[in-house]
């Protein structure tokens, strides 16, 4: 009975002692006294509440006699243990708490270095930081560091523990440990990075766990600021779309009446116009009105791509047809300039499957694009094959070409190659941008070859059957990477050499 409730003491003076030990071990004389001084105030604890009880009732004394005793036992049990300490020689060694000799080289890594238990206790503790970690870390030895963690963090961190238990090495886990308020600068959870490393018995049993935690306030930091441009930029780029579209719209309905009415003057359907000149300038304001027109809707179907709504309307049809309509449409384009304009449709190439309007429209880019380029002498020659189960679309010319620092800038919107032609040749930026937007919707492929002063040659290959369009066009939507992320030429300094550059590549992506 003795030896038990030598222990029952014991324990209870060292959890008293624990506190102030700095998370060293309990010092035992210090554990001893204590449980003295408790023994001797066991009989005082019985005695003062009795004998209170004759001067007052039992209401008053025995909660009064209990106070007056555990007070005095508190004032005398500080008293002891300064005096205990204040007697210890100055030159002792503070007894360390179970530190082993592989721990000291850590005290110079960065962070707060732990060594835990099995099951997630703390038991050791040192690192460069440990300082201030321990500052307010609550009282972290013999109890789980899990109670240290933020709510919701706690379960990656048992998983982690699991995961070391299962015979994993190491684990790399992010936290958030509870923190107090210290400063207006300081928030209430300290980001921080914990690299668990396991020892592991023969049997495979974990033996402890060795933990470096490192604090990574300046890393969410940057992630956080990351994430807010990512959001303005994909809000600016939703908000610039949505214009888009609304201006489009909007300039289409003046334009159309624009033409029609332009087309009433010129038919001189109401009457004669009394001179040339005012024939050529309603003729001046017909042809300004379709490139006016012409650029809308160019911008109307970049707005459309570039937002994942352009859907492709899969249809099978003649391809030798429409190149044939698009060599007469450019025809006389082709005729004023001076350049000749042919086609080249092998035997044999029959139906393909494709949205036929916007292969219609990559055939009217591309050839208009070499017609406008293109010197009077010059010309533009359309071929149109079957490469295997592809369609192969070529559109070459005889023109300017574009010099190897000009590639990377092919297909950017609104942006025009020969800025120091922009006055000779006219344009929005937007014809190639299509092309490729409307290539990657049919799942097929973009390349470019230019010699400056010698030509340049554009092959569209896409799947002939259809297949390679994104998604089910019964009524799915299409989402294609507008405009086309380019690849510059993988062998720069050899083209420059040869004068020659080379373009390739249309990328989509399924909504």
């Amino acid at each position: 009975m003795a030896d038990r409730t030598r222990a029952i003491l014991d324990r209870a003076a060292g959890r008293c002692l624990a506190p102030s030990a700095g998370g060293e071990p309990v010092d035992p004389t210090e554990v001893a006294a204590l449980r003295r001084l408790m023994g001797g105030f066991l009989a005082p604890l019985l005695v003062a509440p009795s004998a209170l009880s004759f001067y007052y009732g039992a209401a008053i004394a025995l909660p009064l006699g209990f106070a007056v005793v555990v007070s005095l036992f508190m004032v005398c049990a500080v008293a002891l243990i300064a005096a205990h300490r204040a007697a210890r020689p100055k030159t002792e060694a503070p007894r360390a708490f179970d530190t082993t000799a592989e721990l000291s080289p850590f005290d110079v890594c960065p962070g707060l270095i732990l060594g835990l238990d099995p099951s997630g206790y703390v038991r050791q503790a040192g690192g460069r930081d440990r300082d201030m970690f321990l500052s307010f870390l609550r009282e972290p030895f013999g109890r789980p560091f899990a109670e240290q963690v933020h709510v919701s963090d706690r379960i990656a961190f048992v998983q982690a523990l699991d995961e070391l238990r299962q015979g994993a090495d190491a684990v790399v886990i992010d936290l958030r440990l509870d923190r107090p308020v210290l400063g207006l600068d300081q928030a209430q959870f300290m980001n921080v990075r914990m690299d668990m490393t396991a020892t592991h018995a023969v049997d495979g049993r974990l033996l402890a766990v060795h933990a470096q935690i490192l604090d990574i306030a300046g890393e969410m930091s940057i992630r956080d600021t990351v994430s807010l441009k990512e959001d303005e930029a994909a809000a600016a780029h939703e908000a610039k779309s949505r214009f888009l579209a609304a201006v489009s719209h909007e300039l289409r309905t003046p334009l159309n009446a624009i033409l029609g009415f332009s087309d009433i003057l010129a038919g001189e359907y109401f009457g004669k116009l009394e001179n040339d000149r005012q024939r050529e300038y309603v003729q001046l304001i017909r042809q300004s009105g379709a490139h006016l027109l012409s650029v809308v809707n160019a911008m109307l179907d970049m707005s459309k791509i570039e937002a994942g709504r352009y859907e492709l309307m899969l249809e099978h049809f003649m391809i030798g047809d429409a190149v044939a309509e698009c060599e007469q449409m450019l025809s006389l384009q082709a005729a004023n300039k001076g350049v000749k304009l042919t086609s080249r449709i092998a035997r044999g190439l029959g139906e393909v499957c494709a949205d036929e309007r916007a292969l219609r429209q990559v055939l009217i880019n591309l050839v208009g694009n070499a017609i406008k380029f293109t010197e009077a002498g010059g010309s533009v020659i359309i071929d149109a094959s079957r490469e295997g189960s592809d369609l192969k679309i070529v559109v070459s010319d005889t023109g300017i070409g574009i010099a190897p620092e000009k590639m990377a800038l092919i297909g950017r919107p609104f942006t025009q190659i020969h800025d120091d032609l922009s006055r000779n040749y006219e344009g929005s930026g937007l014809g190639l941008s299509l092309v490729k937007g409307l290539t990657a919707l049919h799942g097929g492929t973009f390349r470019m070859e230019s010699r400056p002063g010698e030509g340049t040659v554009v092959t569209i290959c896409l799947p002939a059957d259809g297949s390679g369009a994104a998604g089910d066009f019964g009524g799915g939507e299409n989402m294609v990477e507008f405009p086309p992320r380019l690849k510059s030429a993988e062998k720069p300094a050899t083209m420059e050499c040869e004068k020659e550059t080379v373009y390739d590549e249309a990328k989509a992506k399924i909504a």
